[in-house]
């Protein structure tokens, strides 16, 4: 089956936004065993009208992103009715769907909110819960005339509103045309602690070995997803290939994110968390901050960039510091002894480092970091890292190491 994409929105032309939706819908198209054949970026008005007619003239299912908005340079409804010869009639279920949109905000529709409304003949009206505008599907039959077999998905384009259509609407209708479709699986394996080469090293050759079994890997932000899909044997074979050789590494099979994986283990426990930062100025708290349900297993967060704040909320020693200096194996023992002591946590993580560029010496160059873990009941642990990257770069691989260290603390695993 081939699927071409298209995008629509100046801002996507112009780098203002970056396109998530292409990389997110790739990655659900070949989890159906669907590649994305084409990828296209147009400028909001007319010229989605030609990218349409390109597409569903070469492929058997075409998904059009954006343009079914309120505005004036909204026109991928109004383009594909034109293509298809289809007239435009206003959807009783639509309007009312809008209107009590609108009443739930003490508003009523405006005459250009009322265009969303506006369904072509044939087409079949896909449900926007978190939204405005409604999808359109129009039936490869509807193209017949054109010489056309594609069959084309009208979504919107915010990604809150077009992931679940995607989700709800699109895959199962998409299943439904794939031969095997209703018996594929896919299973995303999520690993972290360990780089792609040295997984490609472990189970590669034996997972190609399977029949049957599609093979992916994907770089993520400190991790990396090994794909597997196909009919269940051959997914469930390649999962427990990798699961035996690769298990301490796992974080999840349904793309949880380590954070979100913390969070739950914590909740699971009814145990707690905090963490004492300097160079990562936060960053570990906002992930995990990030996490609905955070506030049940997290209490107490501390940026202490300065050696005096270290000092007067942590209880770091002045004469450790003196000694060892900020970076340094000590001070990051003394910072997480500190915040698991004032927070009364089970858990406390603690970051130390030089994020650099500046800032290094020949002793500790910048990208030096320590990583500190004190939990009740067990002896405080430092793990040193080294990560000579981009400031950002370095707070993320910083607190995705330190959060790794906590998972493996809970579950029991090598602290490494």
């Amino acid at each position: 089956m081939r699927l071409e994409l298209v995008n629509t929105g100046t801002e996507l032309c112009l780098g203002d936004t970056i396109n998530t939706n292409a990389a997110w819908i790739g990655q659900r198209m070949a989890a159906l065993g669907i590649e994305v054949a084409r990828q296209t970026i147009v400028p909001d008005g007319g010229a989605v009208r030609e990218a349409i007619e390109e597409a569903a003239s070469r492929a058997d299912v075409v998904l059009v992103s954006g343009g079914l908005g309120p505005t004036n340079d909204d026109v991928t409804r109004e383009s594909t009715a034109e293509l298809l010869g289809l007239p435009l009639v206003q959807d009783a279920g639509v309007t009312a769907q809008l209107n009590a949109y609108f009443a739930k905000r003490n508003k009523v529709p405006a005459v250009s909110n009322l265009r969303q409304a506006m369904v072509p003949v044939g087409a079949t009206v896909l449900e926007n819960a978190f939204g405005t505008a409604p999808g359109l599907y129009f039936p490869a039959e509807l193209g017949a005339a054109k010489g056309w077999n594609s069959h084309i998905f009208l979504l919107p384009g915010p990604p809150r509103e077009i992931k679940p259509m995607v989700e709800n609407c699109v895959e199962p209708r998409l299943r439904a045309l794939l031969p095997d479709g209703a018996n594929r699986r896919v299973i995303y394996l999520k690993l972290t602690g360990i780089g792609e080469s040295e997984i490609v090293e472990k189970v590669e050759k034996d997972l190609e070995a399977i029949a049957g079994l599609e093979l992916g890997y994907c770089i993520g932000k400190g991790d990396v997803d090994v794909r597997l899909a196909g009919l269940a044997g051959p997914v469930d074979a390649g999962a427990e290939i990798v699961r035996d050789r690769l298990g301490e590494f796992i974080l999840s099979e349904d793309r949880r994110v380590l954070e979100e994986v913390i969070i739950q283990l914590l909740a699971e426990r009814g145990e707690w968390v905090a963490t004492a930062e300097s160079c990562t100025g936060g960053y570990l708290s906002s992930r995990l901050t990030d996490v609905s349900g955070s506030s049940k297993v997290y209490g107490h967060g501390f940026v202490t960039y300065a050696n005096e704040a270290k000092e007067k909320h942590l209880g770091v020693a002045a004469d450790l510091l003196q000694l060892h200096g900020a970076v340094s194996e000590p001070v990051a023992q003394a910072m997480a002894e500190g915040c698991l002591r004032t927070s009364g946590a089970d858990y406390a993580l603690s970051i130390t480092g030089i994020a650099g560029p500046t800032g290094g010496t020949e002793e500790k160059p910048a990208g030096t970091v320590y990583v500190g873990l004190a939990s009740k009941g067990h002896e405080t642990v430092v793990r040193k890292f080294f990560y000579p990257i981009s400031r950002d770069r370095f707070k993320l691989l910083t607190t995705q190491a330190a959060l790794d260290l906590l998972r493996r603390q809970i579950q029991g695993l090598p602290l490494g």
